[in-house]
C-alpha cells in the first residue's frame, strides 16, 4: 500500500463557550478517521484551533471583567481539557489569535488585493445605541424578509434558508441590549466572489470533493445566479486583526478562522522541523476538512476561493455531517439533554459516546439522534457483552501459561475475520462508521458461540485438559484482539488495554491478519463496565441544575449571593482610594482562646512592617494552613480594641459566614507591601 500524506482538520470551536455533546459529533468523527489512517500506516496529522475573534468574544470578556486575551486563554485550556477527556488527539491545537495567523492573513490579503478582487463601499449596518457597537449577524434577531418567520438570526432564515443582510430583517432587535438597532453607514471591504464563479461552479460540481447532496445544495441555492460580494471587514470596536491597509477596519471572523487551519499547521511544522509548503503547497498532500452542515457555505465557496487566489492546496474532500438531536428533539437545557462535555465525563465513560456516535455516523449529511436508552442497551450488549466478554471469560485461565505455541484449529474463524479487514477498512475510509461497526459486531457474533461451546470454565476444572484449555483461550484472545484492532480508531483505550494484556501493542491494521502465539498473557485488568441507567439519569439531572443556575458558558455563576447581599450605595472614586489595600503575607497564625470564630494573624507588609489582625475565619481555616500564604489586607483601618487585643487591619474575604468563608489571595509573584489597585 502506498503511504499517503494527509492533513485533516475539524471546524474550529468558537471560544465563547464550553464543549457540549453536540460539538463532539464532529470531533469524534474526525478523530476516528485520523486514527484509522494512522493505523493503516499513512502520514496523517490532525489540526485544529480555537476560533477566537469577533464581537461575541469582546462582549463575553467584558461581562467577565477580563481582557479578550485572558478570556480566550481560559477557554483554550477548557476546550483542550474536554477534548482530551474524550480521547480526541490533535497533533496541534492552536488559536486564531496567534502571530502565525496574523502573518498568513496578511499573505492571503495581499494575494486577494493583487488579484483585483477587493472593493470598498459604504454600507448600512445595524448599530446598538445602548451597547455602542455595530452588531454582528448573530446579535440580531427579527422577522425573515422572505417567508416572514419570526425570531430569525441576522444572516439567514432557519425556516426557509434565505440569506439576507441584517438590515433587511423586519423589526430587528439587538440580542445584546434588547434595544432597537439603528441603521448607520460605515465603509466595508468586499471580496468580489462573482469573479471566481466559474471556478467555484466547476470545483463544487466536479470531482469527489463534496457529498452529492452538498454539491446539489450549493448549485440550487447559490451557484444558479451570480455570487454576492462577500463582506470581509468590520469596523471598530472589534476583537480581531486590524487590516493593514485599512486602519480602523478588522477582518471579519470568517476570513481569519479558516486560515487558522494553516496557522496551526505552521505551528506544528515549526515544532517538528517540517516544511509548511510540503503540507499546503504540495499536490501529493491530501487536505480533508470535517465540518457541520451549518457552515458549508463558508467552507465550500469562500474558502476554496481564498485558497485558489493565494496559491495553496484546495481541499481534497470536505466531509459534512448533520446536527445532533437527543431523543428525537433539539438538545434542551430545561430537560437536561443539553449536556456539557465536562458534565458527561463526571458520569460516563467517553468510550460509550464514541462507540454510539460511530454506530450512527454515515457518509451522508444526516442528523444524528442520541437515544440515551439505546446507548445503554447498545454499549452493554455490543461492547461489554460481545467484545470484552471474549477476554474477560478466558484471559484468567492462561495468565500464567500464555498462548499456545501454534495457532489451533478454530474452524476458520480467524481467517474469516482477517478476510473482512479490507471491507471494514473501506467503510472507515468512506466515513461509513455505521457499516464498519455492524461488520465488526457480526464478527463478534461469530466468535462468542465458539467460547460458549468450548466452555473454558469447565475445562479449567480438569488438569488433564490443560492443553485444550490453552488452545481455546488462544483462539478466543486472538479473536478478541482482531476485534480490538478493528475498533481501535473508535476505542483507543480498549486497544491500549489489549496491548497491555497480551504484551503486544496494537500498532498497525495489518496485525489483524496474523494470530499471536507463544506470547505471555498478563493478568486481566478490568476493561469496560456496564452502563447503568442511573448514571445516565444523574448526568441529565446535573445538566438541568447547571442550566437552572445560569446561562450555559464557561462561567455559569448564580445570582443568589448578590440577591442575599445587595450592592451597597454608590461611592465616588475618591471614596474608594481612601482604603489602602495591600498584599500581605501571613507569618504567624494561632487560635484565640475563648473565641469561637477568631484567629490571630501576624501579617508582613514587607521589610519590618508587621500588623496583628484578628479575623473571623476559624471555622474555615486551620492556623497552620495559613502560614506563608499571601492575603489582601486593608492596611489603613484605625486600630480596633477588642477583648482579645488590638486588631490593626482586616484581611479581605468573601462568603456568607461559618464554613462559607473564602480568603482572597493574590497570584504568586505579588510581593508583600504592594498596593492593590
Amino acid at each position: 500500500m502506498t503511504q499517503r500524506q494527509i492533513l485533516v482538520t475539524a471546524a474550529l470551536p468558537y471560544a465563547n463557550g464550553p464543549i457540549h455533546i453536540g460539538h463532539l459529533v464532529e470531533y469524534v468523527q474526525t478523530d476516528i478517521w485520523v486514527r484509522f489512517q494512522k493505523l493503516r500506516g499513512h502520514r496523517c496529522i490532525y489540526i485544529c484551533a480555537d476560533d477566537t475573534h469577533g464581537t461575541a468574544i469582546m462582549i463575553s470578556a467584558k461581562e467577565q471583567g477580563v481582557s479578550e486575551e485572558q478570556y480566550i486563554e481560559r477557554m483554550h485550556a477548557e476546550h483542550q481539557r474536554d477534548f482530551a477527556g474524550f480521547d480526541i488527539q490533535f497533533d496541534n491545537y492552536g488559536s486564531t489569535h496567534s502571530q502565525e495567523n496574523r502573518q498568513l492573513c496578511e499573505q492571503f490579503w495581499a494575494s486577494i488585493r493583487k488579484a483585483g478582487l477587493v472593493k470598498e463601499e459604504n454600507i448600512e449596518q445595524l448599530y446598538d445605541p445602548q451597547a455602542e457597537t455595530f452588531l454582528a449577524d448573530r446579535f440580531v434577531r427579527g422577522t425573515c424578509p422572505k417567508c416572514h418567520a419570526t425570531d430569525q438570526p441576522g444572516d439567514n432564515c432557519s425556516v426557509c434558508g434565505h440569506h439576507y443582510s441584517p438590515t433587511e430583517l423586519i423589526d430587528p432587535i439587538s440580542k445584546i441590549s434588547g434595544a432597537t438597532p439603528q441603521v448607520r453607514q460605515a465603509p466595508h471591504l468586499f471580496i468580489q466572489l462573482r469573479q471566481l464563479h466559474e471556478f467555484l461552479d466547476e470545483w463544487t460540481q466536479g470531482g469527489d470533493h463534496l457529498q452529492p447532496e452538498v454539491a446539489n445544495y450549493l448549485k440550487g441555492h447559490f451557484l444558479h445566479e451570480p455570487l454576492r460580494d462577500w463582506d470581509i471587514s468590520r469596523p471598530a470596536p472589534y476583537f480581531g486583526f486590524e487590516i493593514p491597509d485599512s486602519p480602523g477596519n478588522y477582518w471579519y471572523v470568517w476570513f481569519d478562522a479558516p486560515i487558522g487551519y494553516m496557522a496551526s499547521t505552521r505551528q506544528w511544522c515549526d515544532a517538528h522541523g517540517e516544511d509548511f509548503a510540503d503540507w499546503w503547497q504540495n499536490e501529493q498532500t491530501e487536505v480533508h476538512h470535517f465540518i457541520g452542515k451549518d457552515i458549508q457555505y463558508f467552507h465550500c465557496l469562500f474558502w476554496p476561493a481564498m485558497l485558489k487566489t493565494a496559491g495553496f492546496n484546495l481541499p481534497t474532500k470536505i466531509h459534512i455531517h448533520g446536527f445532533l438531536t437527543v431523543g428525537g428533539a433539539k438538545m434542551s437545557k430545561s430537560t437536561g439533554t443539553f449536556v456539557m462535555a465536562a458534565t458527561y465525563l463526571k458520569h460516563l465513560d467517553p468510550a460509550y459516546l464514541r462507540y454510539y456516535y460511530a454506530s450512527k455516523l454515515t457518509p451522508r449529511v444526516d442528523d444524528l439522534d442520541l437515544n440515551l436508552d439505546e446507548l445503554v442497551t447498545k454499549v452493554n450488549a455490543d461492547l461489554v457483552g460481545k467484545v470484552v466478554n471474549l477476554a474477560s471469560r478466558t484471559a484468567k485461565f492462561v495468565a500464567g501459561s500464555g498462548l499456545s505455541a501454534a495457532y489451533p484449529d478454530d474452524k476458520g474463524l480467524f481467517q474469516y475475520a482477517a478476510g473482512k479487514g479490507e471491507e471494514i477498512a473501506e467503510a472507515y475510509e468512506q466515513c461509513d462508521y455505521n457499516r464498519a461497526m455492524r461488520l465488526v459486531m457480526e464478527l463478534a457474533d461469530r466468535a462468542n458461540p465458539y467460547v460458549e461451546a468450548a466452555e473454558p470454565w469447565k475445562l479449567a476444572k480438569d488438569p488433564d485438559r490443560a492443553a485444550q484449555l490453552q488452545d481455546v483461550c488462544t483462539v478466543a484472545l486472538n479473536l478478541f484482539r482482531q476485534l480490538a484492532i478493528y475498533l481501535a480508531p473508535v476505542l483507543p483505550r480498549l486497544a491500549s488495554q489489549t496491548g497491555d494484556l497480551l504484551g503486544q501493542p496494537i500498532r498497525h491494521w495489518n496485525e489483524s491478519r496474523s494470530p499471536l502465539v507463544a506470547c505471555q498473557v498478563n493478568k486481566f485488568q478490568h476493561m469496560m463496565k456496564r452502563v447503568e441507567p442511573k448514571q445516565v439519569q444523574a448526568m441529565i439531572e446535573q445538566s438541568k441544575e447547571t442550566a437552572a443556575s445560569g446561562p450555559v458558558g464557561s462561567f455559569p455563576d448564580s445570582g443568589d449571593p448578590l440577591a442575599a447581599e445587595p450592592l451597597a450605595p454608590e461611592i465616588t472614586f475618591e471614596d474608594f482610594v481612601k482604603v489602602d489595600l495591600r498584599v500581605a503575607r501571613v507569618v504567624a497564625a494561632e487560635s484565640v482562646p475563648d473565641a469561637r470564630k477568631l484567629l490571630k494573624l501576624t501579617l508582613s507588609l514587607g521589610g519590618d512592617e508587621r500588623r496583628t489582625v484578628f479575623a473571623g475565619i476559624k471555622s474555615a481555616y486551620a492556623p497552620e494552613d495559613l502560614v506563608g500564604r499571601l492575603v489582601v489586607c486593608a492596611a489603613n483601618l484605625a486600630p480596633r480594641k477588642m477583648k482579645f487585643g488590638v486588631s490593626q487591619g482586616m484581611v479581605i474575604a468573601s462568603g456568607s459566614g461559618g464554613k462559607e468563608v473564602f480568603l482572597l489571595s493574590p497570584d504568586e509573584g505579588a510581593l508583600p507591601g504592594q498596593r492593590v489597585h
